[in-house]
């Protein structure tokens, strides 16, 4: 097991199991929230592994849990405006990865941490009072906003969850249309991976490995979605918007 681990997935079997125990986590927080998983992992993981494969690993992991519960999800969902969403950001998703390949290292992180705070602010600001939801240029705009950020750091959410929590809808709403976005962005950014020949089957089978602590995060998390206050599960999703754009201010700076 040892020599497979080395050869296969290029870690020692210590470091695949501080990998594992990183993905347990995150996918714990994006069955309670929806989302957070590439916002938490990609950070963590780049302490163990280089910033692309830890990218492409996200992406992967996310196509991957994508479709457990998606009949669930799919019956929960503001799918109007998910598939939506989803759909203008697969056609961005390609340019985030040129993107990556292009801006240096410094901008990137800048970059990244103005988004980070920015979604939280946002998150912060009250629910629309009338009620209304985003119109058509809101909509454009917040997908190619994620897809650009699915193939520039794997973490298509920034955009995606000021846009559902701003509205007056169920969190369940919310979380599974969050999902349903996050499905069709981790499709797009891994065939672009693949197309782009950014990935290799190191990130492969090392997603492949880890599907299982993910499944069991994901699985805990969505256990305590049902069981928690919606203030609550607001309040967290802001928590955790806000710990990601402060570590994403103190990578930058």
């Amino acid at each position: 097991m040892t020599a497979l681990i080395a050869t296969h997935l290029g870690l020692t079997p210590a470091a695949f199991a501080l990998v594992a125990l990183m993905t347990f986590g995150a996918a714990l927080i994006r069955g309670l929230t929806g989302f957070g998983m590439a916002i938490i992992l990609v950070p963590l993981l780049g302490l163990v592994i280089p910033p692309v494969v830890a990218v492409t690993l996200a992406i992967f992991l996310q196509l991957l849990i994508g479709p457990v519960g998606l009949p669930t999800i799919l019956a929960d969902a503001d799918r109007k405006s998910a598939l939506s969403l989803a759909g203008v950001a697969m056609l961005t998703t390609p340019l985030g990865i040129m993107l990556l390949a292009a801006l240096p290292v410094e901008s990137a992180r800048i970059v990244l941490a103005a988004i980070a705070i920015g979604a939280f602010l946002l998150v912060l600001l009250p629910p629309h009072a009338d009620g209304r939801r985003p119109g058509g240029l809101a909509t454009l705009l917040t997908g190619l906003a994620s897809g650009v950020l699915t193939g520039f750091a794997a973490m298509p959410g920034p955009p995606v969850v000021p846009y559902y929590l701003r509205q007056q809808i169920e969190p369940k709403v919310a979380r599974a249309s969050m999902m349903l976005v996050f499905f069709g962005t981790a499709i797009a950014g891994s065939i672009a991976s693949v197309v782009m020949d950014v990935a290799n089957w190191r990130e492969v089978w090392l997603a492949l490995a880890l599907f299982v602590p993910m499944w069991l995060g994901n699985w805990a998390g969505g256990k305590a979605f049902g069981r928690i206050p919606p203030l609550w599960w607001r309040s967290a999703v802001a928590i955790i918007l806000g710990i990601a754009g402060v570590s994403a201010v103190l990578r930058a700076f």
